[in-house]
């Protein structure tokens, strides 16, 4: 049994986009690759082939996690979120004030699957997210890790 996934309008575009690319260019681009490596002869020994059957493994397994996402999702309207509630939800982007270090950050709240720290998208299941869901601005939370001290952030926005 699958995973139910969590994801945002924005998220599922993406996915969707990537799902396409997969289909409609890589796939047929690998099939060419295997076709060109086929008539250089002997496979035993064929680097060419050995690669474009590699890629085609990951190309193939990529489409079936990316069904399986579709598949398996709750759609988040991260729009009415903005508009509904003055707590936070999946969806929501928050400012906080790390207590400690006196320092303002801002995240977006998404799930496992559209998580990207790097581009400020945090996981609904990161010890972060769960600290200061269902709060609400001017609420001081703390966090706690597994390997650190927990620490504290204030919450100053949520849009």
């Amino acid at each position: 049994m699958a995973n139910e996934n969590i994801l945002t309008l924005e998220g599922k575009k993406q996915l969707e986009a990537e799902l396409r690319e997969l289909l409609d260019v890589k796939r047929p681009n690998v099939i060419k690759q295997l076709q060109e490596a086929r008539q250089q002869g002997d496979l035993s020994e064929n680097a060419d082939y050995d690669s474009a059957k590699n890629e085609q493994a990951n190309i193939e397994k990529r489409i079936n996690e990316i069904k399986d996402i579709l598949a398996n999702s709750t759609l988040i309207d991260s729009n009415k979120t903005k508009r509904s509630s003055s707590s936070i939800k999946i969806g929501s982007t928050i400012t906080i004030l790390d207590m400690d270090s006196k320092t303002k950050e801002s995240f977006t709240i998404v799930g496992e699957t559209e998580a990207n720290p790097a581009n400020r998208k945090i996981s609904n299941v990161s010890p972060l997210a769960l600290a200061v869901l269902g709060k609400e601005i001017g609420v001081t939370v703390e966090v706690k890790h597994n390997m650190e001290k927990p620490y504290k952030v204030k919450i100053l926005e949520i849009k």
